[in-house]
This record gives structure tokens, C-alpha cells and sequence, in this order.
């Protein structure tokens, strides 16, 4: 083999494994199915309008998405990967973080944003430094931030969906009578189209760990550290009916389980995994204990992406053996 000879390598993350970025995106894809057509369902059972709203929102994300990395690799010449399903992924993520009435220009917006922003200016796939979904979720909620909290579905509260979402309602920046643990654990509850079913969210997860899609650390950790750190904090006491809405309600299962293992914006040491599934119980208690939102989840990942780089620095395997004295 000549020394000038090139190699070709792949963008990271480098792992040897048999299933090739398509399949995995498509495993996460099935995953998010059933809570999203759950949210949609429950939306339509309230209020026709929203439910056609929330389902036209989930497919103008995708589409957008897809459309906007197409235009993109084409303009740039560069290969076209929307085969890979990773466009899909982020525009069905970035519909399920949406608010049952939000006018359908803004999730078209959130795509675009996400996939040209943040994970194309920085060399596609493997390339972006956090979460392409949630980074699109938080600029549209500083951009739009009172069409992104507003979770009405037919202008008035309905049976158990109104208004507010249970965190909002649990922070008391909102009025209304929470919900019992059961109603909220199953999803009838207020909240974006796709974040409010927990049972069919963690059903998901269960399902990437059982296709080796993801590792248990990253979604176990982070949930229990926030349920402790919201029994110390949360201002209730030990009151585990308290903690468990709050780890149930809101956005906490979406982002652990489907936003906080991303790969390329997660660490790929395990011990680097522990300590960032840490850092983001902490940060996502913080934000909702002490924070002016109810919510927390995605600022926490977006920032604890950021530390990934260090953290992988600090937590890297020492290689067997050492160097041998130069004579």
C-alpha cells in the first residue's frame, strides 16, 4: 500500500457496530410513533380543529425538515443523505415539542432553523454540537415565546386538558386542579402534541434499549437525580406523589429518553455518560425550582451539550501500559 495513499474517514461519532445510521433513525422514528399519534388523538378527542392543527403541524415539520436538507446538499453539491432518516427524526421531534394550536409557519420555521442552522453549517450529520430538535424548540420559544406557551385547545379548559400544563399548574404560575397520578402517567393532560404520554414515551425508550439503540445510563440516570434533587429542593417535602408529577408530567420523558441520547451531541465514554445524565438532573431541577418557566428540560440539554466536548476530555479511558523512557 503506497504512503500517499487517502483515506475517506467518516464524520463521528467512531463506533463499530453493525446498524448503519438509517436503521438506527429509523428504530428511533418507530419509538416516537406511538406517543405522538396518542398526543393527536388526545388533542382531536378535545377539540376537532386542534387535533387536525396537531397532526398538520407533525407532518409540515417532517416535510420541512426533509426539504430544507435536500435544497441545502443540493445547492451545496454535497451528497444528499435524506435516505438516512435523520431529517425525519428532527422534524418529527420538533413537531412533537409543539403547542396543539401554534400556527404552522413556526414548526416550517423550526426546521429550517435546525437543520440548516445548526446541523448544516456545521458539516451535517455528526457534525452539529447539540441537539438540532431542541435547539429549534428553544428558538422558537424565545422567538414566539407566547405561542409556544399557550396550550389552550378549544379556548377553554376541557375536562382534564387545559390551559396549562401540569408543571406550570405545579409551579403555581398557573390555576387549575392537577391532574391524579394515573391521568398524567397515561398523557390526558395539557402540554406540547407529543410530550404528555409518559407510559407510551418510556414503551419507546424500552424499545431503544432493547434494539441497542441507546444505553440505559444516559435516561435512568438523569430521571432519578432529578427526582432526588426535587425531594431535597422542590419545596414540598418528601411528598413522592409531588416528585413523580414532575418527573411524569412536562417534557422530562421526551428529553430523556429521545433528545438527551442523541449521539452525536451526548459523550461516548460511559463514565462521560454518567456524570452528563447528572449534570442534566441538576441543571433541569434548577431550572424548574428556581427558574421563571415551569418547564427546563430543553435549556438543560442545549447547555449540558455544550459541556460534552470537556466532559469527554475529563472522562476518556487511559490507554493500557505507558511510554517507555527515551535514551
Amino acid at each position: 500500500m503506497s504512503a500517499n495513499t487517502m483515506y475517506n474517514v467518516s464524520t463521528n461519532p467512531h463506533v463499530l457496530h453493525k446498524d448503519s445510521t438509517q436503521s438506527i433513525m429509523r428504530d428511533v422514528t418507530y419509538a416516537l410513533i406511538p406517543a405522538t399519534v396518542f398526543g393527536i388523538v388526545n388533542i382531536f378527542m378535545h377539540s376537532a380543529a386542534a387535533g387536525i392543527n396537531s397532526l398538520l403541524t407533525v407532518i409540515v415539520s417532517i416535510a420541512s425538515a426533509v426539504a430544507a436538507e435536500y435544497v441545502w446538499e443540493k445547492c451545496m453539491k454535497k451528497p444528499i443523505t435524506t435516505g438516512d432518516w435523520s431529517a425525519v427524526v428532527t422534524g418529527l421531534l420538533i413537531g412533537m415539542n409543539m403547542p396543539p394550536r401554534i400556527p404552522l409557519y413556526m414548526p416550517i420555521l423550526g426546521s429550517v432553523f435546525a437543520i440548516i442552522i445548526v446541523k448544516q453549517l456545521f458539516g451535517g450529520i455528526g457534525q452539529n454540537f447539540m441537539n438540532p430538535a431542541l435547539a429549534a424548540r428553544c428558538f422558537l420559544l424565545l422567538s414566539f415565546g407566547s405561542y409556544m406557551n399557550n396550550f389552550l385547545i378549544d379556548g377553554a379548559t376541557v375536562d382534564g386538558v387545559s390551559s396549562a400544563t401540569p408543571i406550570a399548574i405545579l409551579k403555581g404560575t398557573a390555576e387549575g386542579a392537577y391532574p391524579a397520578l394515573g391521568k398524567l402517567f397515561i398523557g390526558n393532560v395539557g402540554g406540547t402534541i407529543g410530550e404528555t404520554s409518559a407510559l407510551l414515551l418510556i414503551i419507546g425508550g424500552l424499545y431503544l434499549i432493547y434494539r441497542k439503540v441507546i444505553s440505559w445510563k444516559i435516561p435512568v440516570i438523569y430521571t432519578a437525580v432529578f427526582a432526588v434533587f426535587m425531594l431535597i429542593f422542590g419545596g414540598h417535602g418528601f411528598d413522592l406523589n409531588f416528585v413523580l408529577c414532575e418527573v411524569f408530567g412536562g417534557g422530562l420523558m421526551l428529553g430523556a429518553w429521545f433528545m438527551a441520547t442523541d449521539y452525536v451531541s451526548s459523550p461516548i465514554t460511559p463514565n462521560g455518560q454518567i456524570v452528563y445524565a447528572v449534570i442534566l438532573g441538576c441543571l433541569t431541577g434548577i431550572f424548574r425550582v428556581f427558574g421563571n418557566s415551569a418547564e427546563g428540560v430543553s435549556f438543560a440539554i442545549i447547555f449540558t451539550n455544550i459541556l460534552v466536548p470537556i466532559i469527554e476530555m475529563y472522562t476518556m479511558p487511559k490507554a493500557f501500559g505507558r511510554e517507555g523512557e527515551k535514551k
